[in-house]
């Protein structure tokens, strides 16, 4: 899933019949500190969400799970609508994220070359 925020509609009068009814939603995917990454999806809004919103999206056969979206050819949906997020510490954040940086590093000088 990934946290986005929806910034604005897509209005497409002619489509595939299956898609009927479908309002697409323009969402650009933000980051834990809700500041734009500069990519974006353009989902399936299941929960009636508005411009301005933050929301979590599913993609790929996760987006093909909901109701409105079960045998439709989906690729993106809108399935919640974000009140909170509840975030540990940055400082921690910060050094668990170096911690875990030099395991890796470890780990792949210890691997053989291929």
């Amino acid at each position: 899933m990934i946290l986005g925020r929806v910034i604005g509609t897509v209005w497409a009068t002619r489509k595939d019949e299956k898609l009927e009814g479908l309002k697409f939603q323009i969402v650009e995917q933000i980051g834990l500190d809700l500041r734009p990454l500069g990519s974006f999806v353009v989902a399936v809004d299941a929960v009636e969400a508005g411009v301005g919103e933050v929301v979590l999206v599913a993609q790929g056969s996760s987006a093909r799970q909901t109701r409105i979206t079960k045998d439709r050819a989906i690729d993106a949906v809108i399935m919640a609508i974000v009140e909170n997020l509840d975030l540990a510490d940055e400082k921690w954040l910060a050094r668990e994220f170096e911690r875990r940086k030099k395991d890796i590093e470890a780990r792949l000088a210890r691997q053989p070359e291929l």
